[in-house]
């Protein structure tokens, strides 16, 4: 290996030997994931292969970045000596974040972006299909979901949920702090039932996956900030409200002295939002 093989920003500790063999490893430039029950077909790896095991002349197949861009996704380290363990809390015990159902999320759009949309006008080449900021939120979980084509909010069931009966294409107002959001059902093959609400399509505002990852967690934080409620508004039609962004100011407009409040929109950070394929 080579020493750049030996350092991994965000992994554990810098240290690739402490990287599990089953770990999966994800490139911050492009989000590409390297799975080592997969291998890499375009460097003809076998699966089993763990990333510390690849071959020195390996890089992203994606974006042909370096090895050392890569950070670690899941899975644990291999062991080490406890004396070079930091000494932490122990977290509370709670459901465990559905990793499975998140991962076959944004299996089921890599496989549309490969099968259906590539070459398509409504596709931002720069981007990918990546996951973003998922936490519980009450019984269940709550998300971004960002794809070349659109970002949606993703609501996942919890437990002791039975969505199994949604109509895809439904639409449902769901409250938070900052207001009422319209969500659409949706039940995948492969991926089951969930819901979501489309902030950007098309994603042509996005100049990289970090601009578009980013704006996703910041709306997450915003959907919890009740100062930017606005009261008696049932925040649905966010495509509506984009469009009355861009129409021209009425007359009058209002004098210098009077304050203009600014619509949730824009202080969310959010874009058009056509209808997406949820």
């Amino acid at each position: 290996m080579t020493a750049a093989a030996s350092r991994f920003e965000g992994s554990y500790l810098g240290d690739a030997t402490r990287i599990g063999a089953a770990t999966r490893m994800e490139c911050k430039i492009c989000w590409h994931v390297y799975n080592p029950a997969e291998g890499c077909e375009h460097w003809q790896v076998p699966p089993g292969t763990g990333f510390a095991a690849l071959p020195d002349h390996w890089r992203c197949p994606v974006c042909d970045g370096a090895r050392d861009q890569f950070m670690a996704l899941d899975g644990e380290p291999v062991a080490m000596e406890t004396s070079a363990l930091p000494v932490v809390a122990t977290p509370a015990t709670g459901p465990a974040l559905p990793t499975e159902t998140i991962a076959r999320l944004e299996a089921a759009f890599r496989e549309i972006h490969t099968a259906q949309m590539r070459g398509l006008p409504i596709v931002n080449d720069a981007l990918s299909v990546k996951a973003v900021g998922f936490r519980r939120h009450g019984e269940r979980w709550l998300g971004a979901l960002v794809t070349p084509w659109f970002l949606n909010i993703i609501l996942l069931p919890g437990d002791g949920d039975d969505w199994s009966g949604l109509v895809p294409g439904a639409k449902e107002l769901i409250e938070f702090p900052s207001g009422r959001y319209e969500f659409v059902h949706a039940n995948r093959k492969g991926v089951g039932a969930y819901k979501a609400c489309s902030l950007f399509s098309p994603m042509f505002e996005f100049a990289s996956m970090l601009q578009a990852t980013e704006t996703a967690s910041a709306a997450l934080v915003s959907l919890f900030d009740p100062s930017i409620r606005e009261d008696g508004a049932q925040t649905a039609e966010i495509r509506r409200r984009r469009e009355e962004e861009l129409a021209p100011p009425p007359e009058p407009a209002p004098a210098p002295n009077e304050p203009v409040r600014p619509s949730r929109r824009a202080l969310l950070g959010m874009g058009s939002a056509e209808a997406a394929d949820a």
